[in-house]
């Protein structure tokens, strides 16, 4: 059995490409069709988008699935094909009356989450067995650039091509880019998984659901594990709709300026990606636990920076908001791709029978953590406007994700060790 090289972490780099593009569509470009051009609520789409990540509380369920089976390509593949119907089921949805356009939208979300949790926790699990210990930073840096890639790629493509709108040219495009995002899946990942498949397949996993989890939650390392990615998600996401309206409201940005705010938070964030991936695969060693110090860094580093945006909130015009924003975003950067390298390692280090569950677990928790996450910033801020001054209000609700992060460090730093207790485990096994 050989473990994937560079070319072949690229070609999965690919797959997480696709699966954000048409992520793009149900997310972003849906989401400003459905309340500009259709004139809907714009709780109406905030509540779709909830709902794909409430689908994704079965990760598990999918993760469990691929584990007992001798391949993981069907299943993404699979989800690629359920998420790209997904998204076109929404569009074809937009223009019917009220009723059954609300029962397709609801279906097709729903096969949103459905395709984002199967082929995403597959394609980790795949990750986390065919990456050698030493590259799963880097391979973490690279799949999660390229993702991005994917989103702006396609995005500036709809863009361009829905001008003029209409739907007819909306089901043309979405079909177009879902379309292309199936192919390049298949094409990506055709006798792709042969390269880590031993010449006698381990016999197909027969533990039920109940019995995986509870194996898998006997572990303290993956209790705390959970833990973490919980918190520090929810921490990592708070700001995600409120970053904005602070520029706005606290220092009368215009939109414009506000927006270009966001490209300076993600140029950060790729940056800090860049810098993780290959600090974290040239200094680091080979267990999850090693990866800590990237992770802890990274998360006090956040949590620092929203200390900044606190501080920011109540000086106002002439705090260096831009450069905040900035290190923000590099300080996630590096966070990201740090917690998904160790996330990799401690699922690859784990039972092989159970790879894609764990993944799947930790997938749950993000996917929970995501969905709280932007909402909870969203209603806090409006609850604290209430009680407080604008910028006190947000100074409050960056204090709480400061704190999150630091709790999350704690966290970090008791990932100690990780491997060595798996396979403790396993020997007494």
């Amino acid at each position: 059995m050989t473990g994937f090289g560079w070319f072949s972490i690229a070609r999965l780099g690919l797959v997480q490409a696709s699966i954000g593009a048409i992520v793009m569509l149900a997310t972003s470009l849906l989401n400003r069709v459905m309340v500009v051009e259709y004139g809907m609520a714009a709780a109406v789409p905030a509540g779709l988008v909830a709902l794909h990540y409430a689908v994704q509380l079965a990760r598990p369920v999918w993760g469990h699935g691929s584990d007992r089976g001798h391949a993981r390509t069907p299943w993404i593949i699979g989800g690629v094909a359920v998420l790209g119907a997904g998204a076109m089921l929404a569009v074809f949805a937009l223009p019917l009356a009220p009723l059954p356009a609300n029962a397709l939208l609801l279906l097709g979300f729903v096969l949103i989450g459905a395709g984002v949790g199967a082929a995403g926790t597959s394609l980790l699990a795949l990750l986390a067995a065919g990456v050698a210990p030493q590259r799963r930073a880097a391979a973490a840096a690279v799949t999660w650039i390229m993702m991005v890639m994917g989103i702006v790629v396609s995005a500036g493509t709809a863009g361009a091509l829905l001008e003029p709108f209409s739907w007819a040219q909306l089901v043309r495009v979405s079909g177009g880019i879902a379309l292309a995002a199936l192919l390049i899946t298949v094409l990506a990942t055709f006798r792709l998984e042969r390269g880590i498949q031993p010449a006698t397949p381990e016999p197909t996993s027969e533990t039920s659901l109940g019995e995986a989890l509870r194996a898998v939650f006997a572990e303290t390392a993956a209790r705390r594990f959970t833990v973490f990615v919980f918190l520090s998600m929810l921490a990592y996401s708070m700001q995600d709709l409120i970053l904005e309206p602070f520029a706005g409201i606290v220092f009368g940005m215009t939109p414009a300026q506000s927006t270009s705010l966001s490209a300076v938070q993600h140029s950060g964030v790729l940056l800090g990606m860049i810098v993780a991936g290959i600090g974290g695969s040239a200094f680091a060693g080979r267990a999850a636990g090693e990866l800590r110090g990237w992770i802890a860094a990274g998360c006090v580093g956040s949590a620092l920076a929203l200390a900044g945006l606190a501080v920011g909130a109540g000086i106002g015009p002439g705090w260096p908001l831009a450069a905040n924003i900035g290190v923000l975003g590099f300080t996630n950067g590096v966070f990201a791709v740090s917690a998904i390298g160790a996330m990799m390692s401690l699922a690859g280090e784990g039972r092989k029978s159970d790879t894609g569950l764990r993944m799947g677990i930790w997938g749950a928790a993000q996917g929970i953590a995501f969905g709280l996450g932007g909402l909870s910033g969203a209603i806090g801020v409006d609850l604290a406007r209430h009680a407080e001054s604008d910028g006190r209000a947000f100074q409050t609700i960056f204090t709480f994700e400061a704190m999150l992060f630091m709790a999350a460090a704690v966290m970090a730093a008791r990932i100690a060790g990780q491997g060595a207790a798996v396979k403790l485990r396993e020997a007494e096994a």
